[in-house]
């Protein structure tokens, strides 16, 4: 496997997934609603009406989940904890039902031999938060470090790897100004103080995870990040991609690295972050990994009239386009990897998600012949390991997703796993770039030094 050399012989090789995506079990347990089961009660906001309510069962299938970790080899798991398992009020009082499961899911992870990384917000606010302002207040921000502070007070003394929050862009940009993503809101100035108060809890949640901890600690936030270019020479395009990356990464990234918010960018909102004194220290606080999730590039256009950033992507008829309409470009895996190494100095980082959805069907021996996500997934195992002969100091992929999900405002339609999953029996198939990166992960271990040629390897059963 000569195009994975550069990987470190110590790479740790994952798979993810989210709380809301899986668990289903919405109201057992002491659970509560989250923005999420409130959106998708929102008559047209999700494809086909779908919810989360069951998902994949996950809650109640997860030893049969395990096991497909075990079956694909990986050395670690990140997932998410839901919140409203949690602190079914958003603050106060601890549903202790909630910590159980998640403690009955580490346990079983450590004796399978899987390293927990645990995400502790991936998209499901408490609505009763929602409902006192959201991301938008800043009593949020607090309301997130108490929730971490209870999470790593149970669990601190076996989970040591941690993100903060998943793809802030998701929730403050997509959420709060796209209205495509829940709460469903379309405000400018609603939107820039959540991406501000998801930021600054981050920071005091990482904090708080580092106060309680019992052992080791290691803690990052996750961003969703994409090369941003221009589709033409033009000065306006080249403008526009400017600002499509003040948008996408340097909102973010520049904040988190001690730099402030991007002024050119502060000037296209119009809006200043509410800011207060200590906050962007509090941001900055040095991060022990980044992570990094990556689907596609941004290729834009000058749209003057158009929404903010006004610069609108485009798509070029010859590109291979996954079926969510993204286009399959692994170089820009490599170009971020090494621009977080070169630019922002980052010390360790994560891929912790990053795959591909295609039409999956069941084939009448009952296998999955999934040969694009197979190629998708080389391809980028690949950019991964030409940024880290450039530098890049990456420790570990994490192949999004373990399962077939509910996959947002996009419902049950969109597939990504490398398991295979018939809602309706909760039947579970590994499918070929399942078996796939299972024979990667083996072929590796055994031959660190990657001086193997790249030979496919036999699908297993």
């Amino acid at each position: 496997m000569k195009y994975l050399r550069g990987l470190a012989p110590d790479f740790i090789w994952g798979t993810a997934t989210s709380a809301y995506q899986i668990e289903g079990a919405v109201a057992e347990d002491g659970r509560s609603p989250s923005i999420w089961d409130t959106f998708c009660r929102v008559p047209g906001a999700i494809d086909n009406g779908d919810t989360g309510d069951v998902a994949c069962d996950h809650y109640h299938r997860w030893p049969e989940d395990i096991e497909l970790m075990r079956r694909l080899g990986v050395d670690a798991y990140r997932f998410s904890i839901a919140w409203p398992r949690i602190l079914p009020e958003g603050t106060g009082r601890v549903n202790q039902a909630g910590l159980d499961f998640y403690e009955r899911l580490v346990d079983s992870l450590l004796e399978s031999g899987i390293r927990p990384f645990a995400t502790l917000y991936h998209w499901d606010l408490p609505q009763v938060l929602q409902d006192r302002g959201g991301w938008p207040a800043r009593d949020t921000a607090m309301a997130f470090a108490d929730y971490a502070r209870v999470v790593g007070e149970r669990l601190g003394d076996r989970i040591g790897d941690w993100f903060t929050v998943n793809e802030p862009l998701c929730s403050a940009w997509i959420g709060y100004l796209e209205g495509v993503m829940a709460p469903g809101e379309k405000d400018l100035s609603r939107a820039v103080p959540a991406s501000h108060h998801l930021l600054l809890g981050h920071g005091l949640a990482a904090a708080a995870l580092r106060s309680v901890s019992r052992g080791p600690v290691r803690v990052g936030a996750v961003l969703n990040l994409s090369p941003c270019e221009p589709a033409s020479d033009d000065e306006k395009d080249v403008a526009a991609a400017r600002r499509a990356d003040g948008h996408t990464n340097r909102w973010w990234l520049d904040p988190l690295n001690g730099r402030g918010y991007p002024e050119d960018m502060v000037e296209v909102y119009g809006i200043t972050p509410p800011v207060r004194d200590g906050d962007l220290d509090v941001i900055a606080s040095p991060m022990d990994h980044v992570g990094l999730n990556y689907y596609f590039r941004q290729v834009v256009t000058d749209d003057p009239t158009g929404p903010v950033p006004r610069a609108r992507m485009i798509s070029v008829p010859d590109w291979t386009l996954t079926g969510m309409g993204w286009e399959v470009h692994a170089d820009g895996l490599e170009q971020l990897l090494v621009r977080l190494t070169d630019e922002y100095q980052a010390q360790r980082i994560y891929v912790t998600e990053n795959g591909s959805a295609w039409p999956d069907e069941i084939e009448p021996d009952g296998h999955v012949e999934d040969k694009e996500r197979t190629d998708f997934l080389e391809q980028h195992l690949a950019a991964c390991a030409a940024a880290a002969r450039r530098g890049a100091p990456l420790a570990g992929y994490f192949a999004w997703s373990l399962l077939d999900n509910f996959e947002w405002a996009y419902g049950y339609a969109k597939r990504f796993g490398l398991v295979h999953v018939d809602y309706p029996t909760q039947r579970r198939t590994m499918k070929a770039s399942g078996h796939r990166y299972a024979d990667i992960i083996r072929s590796y271990r055994e031959r660190p030094d990657q001086s193997v040629p790249n030979e496919p390897q036999p699908i297993g059963s």
